[in-house]
């Protein structure tokens, strides 16, 4: 059965100094990805790719909104998984959406108000 912790997304409120950070204090590398219309970092450790970082956007912060880590579970189907949190109490914050050969996800609160993201592995990363 799926549902293990998968991935992480670091929104930052300054990817560059994220990137510095990250890099300078764990070692990581990172590879600029475009999907959806946008550009994110792809971060590795070793050669494992293990998070996204992307930068927030103007709106977002205008807002304040922080910086923020989201954990992802891995699901076998988004879609699915979402219907099963509304009936049990939770939201879905994003509903699932493709992100371009990697996977499709949502954003969920479950029903004591958490939350974290659903991952569900495009057919070509599995």
């Amino acid at each position: 059965m799926l549902h293990d912790f998968c991935w992480l997304d670091l929104a930052a409120s300054d990817a560059d100094v994220a990137r510095r950070f990250y890099a300078t204090a764990f070692g990581w590398q990172f590879e600029t990805r475009h999907a959806n219309g946008g550009v994110y970092t792809r971060c590795h450790v070793g050669g494992d790719a293990m998070a996204s970082l992307y930068q927030l956007r103007r709106a977002q912060l205008e807002r304040g909104v922080p910086s923020h880590w989201t954990p992802y579970l891995r699901v076998a189907d988004a879609d699915a998984a979402v219907r099963r949190v509304t009936g049990l109490g939770g939201r879905a914050l994003v509903a699932p959406f493709d992100v371009a050969d990697a996977a499709r996800i949502a954003l969920i609160e479950d029903a004591v108000g958490a939350l974290v993201g659903l991952w569900q592995a495009a057919p070509a990363a599995q």
